[in-house]
Protein backbone atom coordinates (compact mmCIF):
# COMPACT_ATOMS: atom_id res chain seq x y z
CA UNK A 1 0.00 0.00 0.00
CA UNK A 2 2.76 2.64 -0.97
CA UNK A 3 -0.08 5.89 -1.36
CA UNK A 4 -1.35 6.35 2.39
CA UNK A 5 -3.12 9.88 1.42
CA UNK A 6 -2.33 13.39 0.96
CA UNK A 7 0.92 14.65 2.47
CA UNK A 8 0.44 18.24 2.18
CA UNK A 9 -2.04 20.69 -0.14
CA UNK A 10 0.23 23.66 -1.31
CA UNK A 11 -2.42 27.03 -1.76
CA UNK A 12 -0.56 29.77 -4.28
CA UNK A 13 -2.88 33.01 -2.64
CA UNK A 14 -3.23 36.69 -3.56
CA UNK A 15 -4.17 38.03 0.42
CA UNK A 16 -1.81 35.28 2.93
CA UNK A 17 -3.16 37.19 6.12
CA UNK A 18 -6.54 36.19 5.13
CA UNK A 19 -6.18 32.84 4.39
CA UNK A 20 -4.43 32.07 7.62
CA UNK A 21 -6.94 33.49 9.57
CA UNK A 22 -9.42 31.59 7.27
CA UNK A 23 -7.70 28.07 8.23
CA UNK A 24 -7.11 29.23 12.00
CA UNK A 25 -10.73 29.91 12.31
CA UNK A 26 -11.16 26.48 10.36
CA UNK A 27 -9.82 24.67 13.30
CA UNK A 28 -6.21 23.83 11.71
CA UNK A 29 -3.30 23.90 14.03
CA UNK A 30 -0.52 26.32 12.81
CA UNK A 31 2.99 25.11 13.11
CA UNK A 32 4.86 27.63 11.14
CA UNK A 33 4.47 30.72 9.07
CA UNK A 34 6.28 34.43 8.37
CA UNK A 35 5.74 36.56 5.64
CA UNK A 36 6.24 34.09 2.63
CA UNK A 37 3.77 30.87 4.10
CA UNK A 38 1.77 29.50 6.50
CA UNK A 39 1.99 25.53 7.40
CA UNK A 40 -0.83 23.98 8.77
CA UNK A 41 -1.39 20.43 10.00
CA UNK A 42 -4.51 17.90 11.41
CA UNK A 43 -3.93 15.06 13.31
CA UNK A 44 -3.26 12.65 10.98
CA UNK A 45 0.18 14.53 10.20
CA UNK A 46 -1.33 15.88 6.45
CA UNK A 47 -0.71 19.78 5.90
CA UNK A 48 -2.02 22.64 4.55
CA UNK A 49 0.82 25.27 2.98
CA UNK A 50 -0.25 28.49 1.91
CA UNK A 51 2.00 30.91 0.03
CA UNK A 52 1.86 34.08 -1.59
CA UNK A 53 1.08 33.90 -5.01
CA UNK A 54 4.53 34.30 -7.48
CA UNK A 55 6.26 31.84 -4.82
CA UNK A 56 9.11 30.39 -6.86
CA UNK A 57 8.42 27.19 -4.59
CA UNK A 58 4.94 27.24 -6.22
CA UNK A 59 4.40 25.05 -9.29
CA UNK A 60 2.24 26.65 -12.02
CA UNK A 61 -1.65 25.68 -10.92
CA UNK A 62 -3.43 23.44 -12.42
CA UNK A 63 -4.82 25.16 -15.74
CA UNK A 64 -3.79 28.27 -14.19
CA UNK A 65 -6.62 28.43 -11.71
CA UNK A 66 -6.61 29.73 -7.94
CA UNK A 67 -6.57 27.21 -5.31
CA UNK A 68 -4.25 24.30 -4.84
CA UNK A 69 -1.01 24.48 -6.47
CA UNK A 70 0.25 20.83 -6.21
CA UNK A 71 -1.29 17.84 -4.04
CA UNK A 72 1.93 16.34 -2.44
CA UNK A 73 0.94 12.31 -1.79
CA UNK A 74 2.36 10.68 0.83
CA UNK A 75 4.31 7.18 0.34
CA UNK A 76 4.82 4.58 3.30
CA UNK A 77 8.44 3.54 2.62
CA UNK A 78 11.45 4.78 0.67
CA UNK A 79 11.29 1.39 -1.31
CA UNK A 80 7.71 2.15 -2.86
CA UNK A 81 9.41 6.09 -3.54
CA UNK A 82 11.80 4.74 -5.67
CA UNK A 83 9.73 2.19 -7.33
CA UNK A 84 6.92 5.37 -8.23
CA UNK A 85 9.58 7.76 -9.21
CA UNK A 86 11.70 5.21 -10.98
CA UNK A 87 8.54 4.35 -12.95
CA UNK A 88 7.29 8.08 -13.46
CA UNK A 89 10.72 8.96 -15.16
CA UNK A 90 10.44 6.60 -18.29
CA UNK A 91 7.92 8.66 -19.98
CA UNK A 92 8.15 12.18 -17.75
CA UNK A 93 10.58 15.01 -15.88
CA UNK A 94 10.30 14.27 -12.01
CA UNK A 95 12.37 17.04 -10.04
CA UNK A 96 13.66 15.44 -6.49
CA UNK A 97 14.35 18.62 -4.04
CA UNK A 98 16.74 18.96 -1.44
CA UNK A 99 13.64 17.71 0.90
CA UNK A 100 13.14 14.48 -0.75
CA UNK A 101 9.70 15.76 -2.74
CA UNK A 102 9.63 14.14 -5.86
CA UNK A 103 7.61 16.61 -8.61
CA UNK A 104 6.20 16.22 -11.36
CA UNK A 105 2.81 16.53 -13.67
CA UNK A 106 -0.31 14.28 -14.06
CA UNK A 107 -0.48 13.36 -18.12
CA UNK A 108 -3.11 16.36 -17.68
CA UNK A 109 -0.68 18.64 -16.59
CA UNK A 110 -2.28 18.41 -12.53
CA UNK A 111 0.96 19.32 -10.50
CA UNK A 112 2.11 16.59 -8.36
CA UNK A 113 4.35 15.31 -5.46
CA UNK A 114 5.66 12.20 -3.72
CA UNK A 115 7.08 12.54 -0.05
CA UNK A 116 7.88 9.82 1.94
CA UNK A 117 5.63 10.02 4.63
CA UNK A 118 4.76 8.86 8.70
CA UNK A 119 1.16 9.23 8.75
CA UNK A 120 -0.15 9.41 12.05
CA UNK A 121 -3.06 7.31 13.68
CA UNK A 122 -5.60 9.14 14.38
CA UNK A 123 -8.35 7.96 17.51
CA UNK A 124 -11.70 9.36 17.42
CA UNK A 125 -14.58 8.69 19.95
CA UNK A 126 -17.76 9.66 18.75
CA UNK A 127 -20.59 9.37 20.92
CA UNK A 128 -22.88 6.68 20.82
CA UNK A 129 -26.17 7.27 19.14
CA UNK A 130 -29.62 6.63 20.74
CA UNK A 131 -32.67 5.60 18.76
CA UNK A 132 -36.12 4.14 19.61
CA UNK A 133 -35.47 0.73 20.76
CA UNK A 134 -31.84 0.77 21.32
CA UNK A 135 -30.19 2.79 23.95
CA UNK A 136 -26.28 3.45 23.73
CA UNK A 137 -26.01 5.99 25.59
CA UNK A 138 -27.57 6.17 29.12
CA UNK A 139 -27.81 8.43 31.63
CA UNK A 140 -25.28 10.38 29.79
CA UNK A 141 -25.44 13.45 27.40
CA UNK A 142 -23.53 13.90 24.54
CA UNK A 143 -19.99 15.88 24.30
CA UNK A 144 -19.94 19.52 25.04
CA UNK A 145 -17.73 21.16 21.86
CA UNK A 146 -15.96 24.60 21.76
CA UNK A 147 -14.73 24.41 17.82
CA UNK A 148 -14.24 21.74 15.12
CA UNK A 149 -10.96 20.32 14.90
CA UNK A 150 -10.21 18.29 11.56
CA UNK A 151 -8.32 15.14 11.86
CA UNK A 152 -7.52 14.30 8.63
CA UNK A 153 -7.49 15.54 5.12
CA UNK A 154 -10.03 12.94 3.53
CA UNK A 155 -9.86 13.41 0.03
CA UNK A 156 -8.98 16.71 -2.51
CA UNK A 157 -11.43 17.75 -6.03
CA UNK A 158 -10.34 18.57 -9.41
CA UNK A 159 -12.45 19.59 -12.66
CA UNK A 160 -11.21 17.75 -15.52
CA UNK A 161 -11.83 17.79 -19.41
CA UNK A 162 -11.21 13.94 -19.65
CA UNK A 163 -12.01 12.47 -16.27
CA UNK A 164 -11.50 8.96 -17.20
CA UNK A 165 -8.07 9.34 -18.90
CA UNK A 166 -7.07 11.27 -15.56
CA UNK A 167 -8.66 8.53 -13.46
CA UNK A 168 -6.62 5.59 -15.77
CA UNK A 169 -3.26 7.52 -14.65
CA UNK A 170 -4.02 7.79 -11.08
CA UNK A 171 -4.92 4.14 -11.17
CA UNK A 172 -1.75 2.58 -13.48
CA UNK A 173 0.85 4.98 -12.97
CA UNK A 174 0.22 5.77 -8.74
CA UNK A 175 -1.91 2.40 -7.92
CA UNK A 176 -5.07 4.62 -7.01
CA UNK A 177 -8.05 1.80 -6.86
CA UNK A 178 -11.04 3.02 -8.83
CA UNK A 179 -14.36 3.53 -6.54
CA UNK A 180 -17.20 4.54 -8.35
CA UNK A 181 -18.13 6.21 -11.47
CA UNK A 182 -20.99 8.82 -11.02
CA UNK A 183 -21.82 8.60 -14.84
CA UNK A 184 -21.08 11.52 -16.75
CA UNK A 185 -20.19 13.59 -14.13
CA UNK A 186 -17.23 12.13 -12.57
CA UNK A 187 -15.08 8.98 -11.56
CA UNK A 188 -13.63 8.28 -7.75
CA UNK A 189 -10.31 7.60 -6.97
CA UNK A 190 -9.02 5.77 -3.70
CA UNK A 191 -5.08 5.89 -2.65
CA UNK A 192 -4.10 2.22 -1.78
CA UNK A 193 -2.85 2.47 1.92
CA UNK A 194 -6.06 4.13 2.51
CA UNK A 195 -9.65 3.16 3.46
CA UNK A 196 -12.28 6.66 2.80
CA UNK A 197 -14.44 6.50 -0.12
CA UNK A 198 -12.25 8.38 -1.81
CA UNK A 199 -9.01 10.28 -2.04
CA UNK A 200 -9.69 12.62 -5.11
CA UNK A 201 -12.56 12.95 -7.07
CA UNK A 202 -12.75 14.03 -10.55
CA UNK A 203 -15.27 16.35 -11.76
CA UNK A 204 -16.08 16.51 -15.71
CA UNK A 205 -16.02 20.05 -16.84
CA UNK A 206 -19.00 19.35 -19.12
CA UNK A 207 -21.47 18.78 -15.56
CA UNK A 208 -24.23 21.71 -16.20
CA UNK A 209 -23.09 22.57 -12.77
CA UNK A 210 -19.28 22.48 -13.21
CA UNK A 211 -17.25 25.31 -14.96
CA UNK A 212 -16.15 24.87 -18.43
CA UNK A 213 -12.72 24.66 -17.84
CA UNK A 214 -10.10 22.54 -15.43
CA UNK A 215 -9.01 23.59 -11.95
CA UNK A 216 -9.36 22.87 -8.21
CA UNK A 217 -13.02 22.64 -6.88
CA UNK A 218 -12.24 21.44 -2.81
CA UNK A 219 -10.38 19.63 -0.08
CA UNK A 220 -12.39 17.89 2.52
CA UNK A 221 -11.22 17.51 6.12
CA UNK A 222 -12.21 14.52 8.29
CA UNK A 223 -14.07 15.35 11.64
CA UNK A 224 -15.72 12.93 14.26
CA UNK A 225 -19.65 13.85 14.34
CA UNK A 226 -21.88 15.85 13.11
CA UNK A 227 -21.85 17.59 16.36
CA UNK A 228 -18.77 18.54 15.42
CA UNK A 229 -19.30 19.62 12.25
CA UNK A 230 -22.29 22.08 12.66
CA UNK A 231 -20.08 23.93 15.62
CA UNK A 232 -17.78 24.34 12.95
CA UNK A 233 -20.16 25.32 10.81
CA UNK A 234 -21.66 27.89 13.50
CA UNK A 235 -18.32 29.18 14.44
CA UNK A 236 -17.25 29.82 11.17
CA UNK A 237 -20.11 32.05 10.30
CA UNK A 238 -19.29 33.87 13.34
CA UNK A 239 -16.56 34.74 12.25
CA UNK A 240 -17.90 35.93 8.65
CA UNK A 241 -16.99 33.08 6.76
CA UNK A 242 -19.84 32.72 4.05
CA UNK A 243 -21.41 29.49 2.14
CA UNK A 244 -22.75 31.01 -1.31
CA UNK A 245 -22.72 27.52 -3.27
CA UNK A 246 -25.88 26.55 -1.66
CA UNK A 247 -27.67 26.26 -5.18
CA UNK A 248 -25.14 23.50 -5.90
CA UNK A 249 -23.85 22.06 -2.63
CA UNK A 250 -27.37 22.08 -0.90
CA UNK A 251 -25.94 23.30 2.22
CA UNK A 252 -25.64 20.94 5.01
CA UNK A 253 -26.36 17.96 2.54
CA UNK A 254 -25.35 13.56 2.64
CA UNK A 255 -24.34 12.73 -0.25
CA UNK A 256 -25.71 9.21 -1.03
CA UNK A 257 -22.73 7.82 -3.45
CA UNK A 258 -20.29 8.07 -0.08
CA UNK A 259 -22.88 7.99 2.59
CA UNK A 260 -20.87 11.34 3.97
CA UNK A 261 -22.46 14.44 5.63
CA UNK A 262 -20.87 17.26 4.27
CA UNK A 263 -20.52 21.35 4.16
CA UNK A 264 -19.09 23.58 1.80
CA UNK A 265 -17.10 27.14 2.77
CA UNK A 266 -15.66 29.70 0.01
CA UNK A 267 -12.05 29.49 0.76
CA UNK A 268 -10.38 32.88 -0.20
CA UNK A 269 -7.47 31.22 -1.45
CA UNK A 270 -9.86 29.74 -4.00
CA UNK A 271 -12.39 27.04 -4.55
CA UNK A 272 -13.52 25.38 -1.20
CA UNK A 273 -13.28 23.58 2.53
CA UNK A 274 -15.13 21.02 3.33
CA UNK A 275 -16.41 19.51 6.67
CA UNK A 276 -16.51 16.14 6.16
CA UNK A 277 -18.14 13.25 8.37
CA UNK A 278 -19.54 9.62 8.77
CA UNK A 279 -18.09 8.39 5.12
CA UNK A 280 -18.32 5.11 4.11
CA UNK A 281 -14.90 3.17 4.53
CA UNK A 282 -13.58 0.66 1.94
CA UNK A 283 -11.04 -1.85 1.05
CA UNK A 284 -9.97 -3.94 -2.03
CA UNK A 285 -13.08 -5.95 -1.53
CA UNK A 286 -15.40 -2.94 -2.69
CA UNK A 287 -16.83 -3.56 -5.83
CA UNK A 288 -17.39 -0.11 -7.83
CA UNK A 289 -20.51 0.67 -8.44
CA UNK A 290 -22.07 3.72 -11.45
CA UNK A 291 -24.72 5.96 -10.51
CA UNK A 292 -26.68 8.18 -12.24
CA UNK A 293 -24.86 11.26 -10.71
CA UNK A 294 -28.15 13.33 -9.29
CA UNK A 295 -28.89 9.84 -7.84
CA UNK A 296 -25.49 9.82 -6.34
CA UNK A 297 -25.13 13.10 -4.96
CA UNK A 298 -27.49 13.66 -2.41
CA UNK A 299 -29.60 11.65 -0.01
CA UNK A 300 -30.99 14.89 1.46
CA UNK A 301 -29.78 18.38 2.12
CA UNK A 302 -31.42 21.15 3.99
CA UNK A 303 -31.53 23.53 1.31
CA UNK A 304 -32.50 21.58 -2.13
CA UNK A 305 -30.18 22.65 -4.86
CA UNK A 306 -31.50 23.55 -8.25
CA UNK A 307 -30.05 20.43 -10.09
CA UNK A 308 -31.92 18.10 -7.59
CA UNK A 309 -35.53 19.91 -8.29
CA UNK A 310 -38.22 17.16 -9.51
CA UNK A 311 -37.85 13.78 -10.10
CA UNK A 312 -34.73 11.94 -8.88
CA UNK A 313 -34.43 8.70 -10.84
CA UNK A 314 -33.46 5.69 -8.84
CA UNK A 315 -30.09 4.42 -10.69
CA UNK A 316 -27.75 2.59 -9.32
CA UNK A 317 -25.90 -0.93 -10.82
CA UNK A 318 -22.36 -2.50 -10.15
CA UNK A 319 -19.70 -1.85 -12.37
CA UNK A 320 -16.05 -4.65 -11.35
CA UNK A 321 -14.63 -4.12 -14.76
CA UNK A 322 -15.70 -0.48 -15.15
CA UNK A 323 -16.92 -0.87 -18.55
CA UNK A 324 -19.11 2.13 -17.82
CA UNK A 325 -16.13 4.61 -17.99
CA UNK A 326 -15.77 3.23 -21.64
CA UNK A 327 -18.53 5.89 -23.67
CA UNK A 328 -16.72 8.75 -21.58
CA UNK A 329 -13.21 8.11 -23.03
CA UNK A 330 -12.72 10.76 -25.01
CA UNK A 331 -10.45 9.98 -28.72
CA UNK A 332 -7.01 11.16 -28.78
CA UNK A 333 -6.48 14.73 -30.01
CA UNK A 334 -4.74 14.79 -32.97
CA UNK A 335 -0.90 15.76 -33.67
CA UNK A 336 -0.18 19.28 -35.36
Amino acid sequence: MPITGIESAIYGVDDLERCTAFWKDFGLTLVSGDDSESVFEVASGSKVIVRRRGDPRLPTAYAHQPGVHETIWGVDSEESFRVLVRDLKRDRTVHVDAHGVAHFAADDGMPLGLAVWAKRPVVSQPDPVNAPGRIQRLNLHRKWRRRALPKTINHIVFFVEDYVATLEFFVRRLGFRYVDHSLGAGAFARADGTHEHHSIFFVSTELPVAPDRPGFMHLAFGLEDIDELMIGVNRMERCGWANSSTNSSGGLSRHRISSAIYYYFDNPGGGEAEYHVDTDYLDDNWVPRVWDWKFGSLMWATRTPSFWQGDVEWDMRFDPDGKSLEPFRRAPKPVR
